[in-house]
Order: C-alpha cells, then structure tokens, then sequence
C-alpha cells in the first residue's frame, strides 16, 4: 500500500471523501441518585429526574432510589445498584442528612466517596449538616447559625407563606418548582457555606450542605438562569 499524499488532482472526488455509512452510538451519561429519606428527598430529586429524562434521555438519563437508610448503609446500598445496573453509572450520588449520627460514620461515608472513585464511577457525598432543609431555606436567606433541624421548619414555612405558598411539609411534591427560581441565590449562599466550612469534617460543618454541587452538575439541563 502506498503511503503517498493523494494528489491534489483526486481531492474532492467522490472515493476520497469519508465513508458516512456507519452511525456513531454515543451512549448518554448515567446518574444515580440514593437518598437516605423515602419522601423529602425522592420528591425533590424526581421532579429533576423528570425534566432532564423527557428532555435529554440521549445525554443524560437519572435514577432515584430512596433507600431509607443511613450514612455507611446509604453507601453500600449505592453500591450494591451500581453492580447490579448494566449500564453502569458515571456519577453516583450519596444523599444524606447528618442529623444526630456519630461523626465517625457521617466522615467515613464522605471518606470512602473519594477514595472509591475511579475514572468509570465517581461517587459523591452530598451531606446536608443537619438536613436537607437547609438546602431549601438557603433559596430564601444566608443561614450560617448552628440551629437543631426542627428550627428549620418553621422558618421555610414563614418564607414560602411569604411567596404565596403555604406551609412546608416534609415529602411536598412540589418543593423544586418552588425553590427553582431561587435557585442561583441558593447556590451562592451554600458556596458561602463551604468557604466558611474549609478544611472542617462534614459532622463539624454546622451548618453546611454539598446538595448545590449535584444541583450545579445538573443545571444545564435545568434551563435555569
């Protein structure tokens, strides 16, 4: 076989052009979200699934499981689908509240996130220090003050009653539209958070939530701002 340059006289030609005979299969990016709760958290996260599987199912595609369980359990929990799923998962998504779990096992889970990523599966601890609904209030106000997690109820129920939304209630359906056009305070408040919180443990960052770094890797297919 010649190794020559095609002469200049046989560009353009129709057998010097690509072959265009075979399709490309690009497979789309495969996410699993685990939450701790079965209500709250499945509800948030589903209304996303929603609107990034019926938009983008050939770039991205989104599965929740709500496993009611905790920390390390959550993990192997995670762990256990990820074998089990075919399609295998690029991005796997731990949710979890720290609540009043021994620090020990709120750091582990964050811990073994990291170490088991590889290039195929990244694995990421989304903590919220106490929960979740910190996450929500932060669409509303900056919240760098320690509080028990039962404060935070009233004081989102105050807020959406302000937005003509009535109160809050753990697993409402419709918390993502809610907070949705709040969404770019949210995330600044929560990265005001994490530079308050450098170089702490999940368990002794009080408060602080990583939820905003799933919502971030999200938000393309979001159409938000």
């Amino acid at each position: 076989m010649s190794l020559k340059p095609p002469k200049k006289s046989d560009l353009g030609k129709s057998w010097m052009k690509p072959r265009r005979d075979k399709n490309i299969l690009i497979c789309p990016e495969y996410h699993l979200i685990v939450t701790e709760g079965t209500e709250t958290e499945p509800q948030y996260f589903e209304a996303i699934r929603t609107i990034i599987n019926s938009q983008y199912r050939d770039k991205i595609q989104l599965d929740i499981h709500g496993a009611g369980d905790n920390t390390l359990s959550l993990l192997d929990k995670a762990m256990n689908l990820v074998m089990n799923n075919p399609n295998g998962y690029k991005h796997v998504w731990i949710v979890y509240d720290t609540d009043d779990f021994p620090a020990k096992r709120i750091n582990k889970t964050n811990e073994l996130c990291i170490n088991m990523s590889t290039e195929e599966t990244q694995y990421h601890a989304i903590w919220s220090n106490q929960c979740i609904e910190l996450w929500f209030l932060l669409h509303f106000s900056f919240v760098q003050s320690d509080i028990h997690r039962s404060d935070y109820w009233p004081k989102l129920s105050e807020w959406l009653k302000n937005i003509g939304q009535g109160a809050y209630s753990k697993g409402r359906a419709d918390m993502f539209q809610i907070l949705r056009p709040f969404m770019d305070f949210a995330i600044t408040n929560a990265e005001r958070l994490d530079a308050m919180n450098e170089g702490k443990t999940p368990a002794s960052s009080a408060p602080g939530t990583k939820v905003h770094e799933l919502i971030k890797h999200l938000r393309p297919y979001l159409k938000i701002g």
